[in-house]
């Protein structure tokens, strides 16, 4: 079934997902429209500002003049051929992923489908079975569904925020689920993706490794399980360093030449055995959380995917425990938190692991300083619970601090000249929480994995996971 080049596309959301999806698929050369109840984000995106931040997001949808609109009027989806549903799913109280959006976003498309054929995407991280859900949906809001004709797919984005951009453009696979027809409009909506044949944007060139992505049609249940499988696994493989790294220290190795060393085998690779704080944002936790729900809900219990979640929290209390090492007691003391965000270029809150710092510190008495480079301002409006005193520089950050916590490997802190700074502070004490910290400093400096504060130390001759 052919569809029509370049294609009309609506895009529901325009949070992390929706804003790279309808960029990536401008750039392609279709005309996209971007569909948001929030009055404020369309009015800001209208005006050329994206509200939030990612390394050449903007620039990307400010070069895409004539084939990129913004709307909150759910009409414009009547002469989309493809319509991508990328709304939030958040966790409930339980753990289970809350699709009130999913199903809000789901009635309003179907007041305005119409006879031609229309394919309705979910890109939105939801659990098994949703997809079906949507179709149920669908034909319950309006006599204008013909499943003959409009057709479910599960599309799920497997975008690391800070380099979604790249990630977009340049994917390692793409996953299809759904029925043959529908799987086939969509190999021709991305067959500019697919074959790459698009001209790359200034921010973010071509690799000159990258070919073309794998492209992987299966089932709806099949495709929405890979991207829960997938962030699950990886969430494990953290947690899996972390826990490795509590006993490096105990038995004097030293996790880093661990990792090091386990990495170059081929079947586990370097990658995602960083040892530190533990993860963070709003995929890893809420997707294995999801599955541990699936299971759950057919009566069939995940203990490993459970332990990935409770090493990846305790994670969080071992920082505080070496702060308390040294200082013994923290009330009354400044302590200083640099990197708000869960990782480096994102201004992301969402289960930022310096809230759960912040949040121990403030239960223990101390008075707590917090430095991010990107994301005060959002804190500002977001943290409002929690009690630390924001930085309006790095320096200020550390003067008169009893103790440093890098919590974020924000390029800006892993490079500056620490030692200025240093000696600001009323003892310098660094608990390094993302084992980034390479040369000496003057300060005594904590990492994890390791059995004692880090001094020069043999490197092992593998580059870092």
């Amino acid at each position: 079934m052919p569809i029509n080049h370049p294609a009309k596309v609506a895009v529901i959301g325009t949070g992390y997902v929706g804003l790279g999806t309808a960029g990536l698929l401008a750039h392609i050369g279709h005309h996209v429209t971007g569909i948001d109840i929030d009055q404020n984000k369309i009015d800001m995106l209208r005006a050329g500002e994206v509200p939030i931040h990612e390394p050449g997001l903007d620039d990307l949808l400010a070069s895409q003049d004539g084939r990129l609109t913004w709307t909150t009027d759910y009409s414009a989806v009547k002469d989309a051929d493809v319509i991508f549903i990328c709304v939030g799913t958040p966790p409930g109280l339980d753990g289970t992923p809350d699709l009130q959006y999913v199903v809000s976003a789901a009635a309003s498309i179907a007041g305005y489908l119409n006879g031609n054929a229309k394919v309705i995407v979910n890109k939105s991280t939801v659990p098994i079975g949703t997809g079906d859900y949507v179709q149920r949906l669908l034909e319950d809001h309006t006599r204008e569904f013909d499943p003959s004709r409009h057709f479910v797919v599960s599309n799920p984005e497997f975008l690391r925020e800070g380099t979604a951009l790249g990630d977009s453009l340049y994917p390692d696979r793409i996953v299809l689920g759904g029925q043959p027809e529908a799987l086939d409009i969509m190999t021709q909506l991305y067959a500019p993706l697919i074959d790459q044949t698009f001209a790359p944007p200034k921010g973010a060139p071509r690799p000159e490794w990258f070919t073309h992505p794998a492209v992987i049609k299966t089932s709806l249940q099949s495709a929405e399980m890979i991207k829960y499988a997938a962030n699950a696994f990886l969430a494990l493989k953290i947690s899996f360093a972390n826990e490795i790294s509590g006993l490096c220290e105990r038995v004097g190795a030293d996790i880093e030449e661990v990792a090091a060393g386990i990495g170059m085998d081929q079947r586990i690779g370097q990658r995602f055995l960083q040892a530190g704080l533990g993860w963070g944002g709003s995929c890893f936790g809420k997707d294995t959380q999801g599955l541990i729900s699936a299971g759950r809900e057919h009566q069939y219990d995940m203990p490993i995917l459970q332990a990935a979640i409770d090493i990846n929290y305790r994670q969080r209390r071992v920082i505080i425990d070496k702060l308390l090492r040294h200082l013994k007691t923290v009330k009354g003391k400044r302590v200083t938190v640099l990197g708000m965000a869960f990782k480096p270029n994102t201004d992301d809150l969402r289960d930022a692991p310096t809230h759960d710092l912040i949040s121990q510190l403030n239960r223990l008495g101390a008075s707590v300083t917090a430095h991010d480079p990107i994301a005060m301002k959002r804190a500002a409006r977001e943290w409002t619970h929690l009690n630390y005193t924001p930085a309006g520089s790095v320096e200020e950050a550390f003067d008169r601090a009893d103790a440093v916590i890098l919590a974020t490997e924000w390029d800006d802190y892993v490079h500056m000249d620490w030692n200025p700074l240093l000696a600001s502070m009323r003892r310098p004490l660094v608990i390094d929480a993302r084992n980034v910290i390479r040369s000496p400093i003057n300060a005594l400096v904590e990492q994890v994995g390791r059995d004692a504060p880090r001094g020069e130390r043999r490197r092992a001759g593998a580059e870092r996971a």
